[in-house]
């Protein structure tokens, strides 16, 4: 699994990654399905998740900053089963992803890509947290810790964190705070994703991971656009411009996964 690293490359993923990270500003979330989604309709699915890895701990450690010192506090330790539960489940998540072949890789991609969509526009409701929600379990540690590992093994495999997203979403936050706090899961996931990545080898050559460093670069300017944006966006337009990105995207993916295009 090599990257060359040709010009056109590089404009491509500039341009996907900034995208990627405007979808992220405004909505508090999309930078990683985005990103890797488009990604890997070109490169090699497996690829295109690790090189996303550095992009994503970037752009969440900028929206954690939304965050007060006394709502980082607060909402660490809230959260902290979630987050811990995540990381475990991600580990194992990325130990499958050199195992699975592109083409299923690349449909497991799109299907949960439009797995997103219906789930947000509440066409195929989570059971577990829709039940959870009914009994008023979902915040508590052993309903974070199931949602956490089944959602991190999911991540770790494919940088698509729908159900985490679901969860946090679930919990009656200001969008402001589920902005923040979702990138607060983030990081503390992909910080460690860094360091697996490299020890599973995911990493092939030096050549991947200086440009997913320097893909940090236009992903952070878009984030920046997107955040100054978020308030002048209406929840309706914004839900259905990522949305709608999003399930393009999807079909394609998984009709690329069955060989028909």
């Amino acid at each position: 699994m090599t990257l060359a690293l040709s010009a056109d490359l590089l404009a491509v993923v500039a341009v996907v990654v900034t995208v990627a990270g405007a979808v992220n500003g405004v909505a508090g979330f999309g930078f990683a399905v985005v990103g890797t989604t488009v990604l890997a309709t070109t490169l090699d699915p497996a690829t295109a998740v690790a090189f996303m890895i550095l992009p994503m701990f970037a752009v969440n450690v900028a929206l954690v900053g939304e965050l007060s010192a006394g709502e980082l506090r607060t909402c660490g330790r809230r959260f902290a089963p979630l987050l811990v539960s995540a990381l475990v489940g991600t580990v194992a998540g990325m130990a499958l992803i050199g195992r699975l072949p592109a083409a299923p890789l690349r449909g497991l991609l799109g299907l949960v890509s439009l797995g997103f969509v219906a789930t947000a526009q509440r066409a195929v409701p989570l059971p577990t947290v829709s039940r959870a929600r009914d009994r008023c379990f979902v915040e508590t540690p052993p309903a974070m810790a199931g949602v956490g590992v089944a959602s991190g093994v999911l991540f770790g495999a494919t940088n698509v964190g729908v159900q985490l997203v679901a969860f946090v979403r679930s919990c009656d936050l200001s969008h402001g705070l589920f902005v923040g706090v979702v990138a607060l899961v983030f990081v503390g996931i992909n910080g460690l994703r860094v360091g697996a990545a490299a020890a599973l080898g995911l990493y092939p050559d030096l050549g991947l991971v200086l440009a997913s460093v320097v893909a940090a670069i236009p992903a952070l300017a878009g984030v920046t656009v997107g955040t100054r944006l978020r308030d002048r966006v209406s929840d309706r337009l914004r839900r259905g411009v990522v949305l709608g990105l999003l399930a393009v995207i999807g079909l394609r993916l998984v009709l690329a996964g069955a060989g028909v295009v």
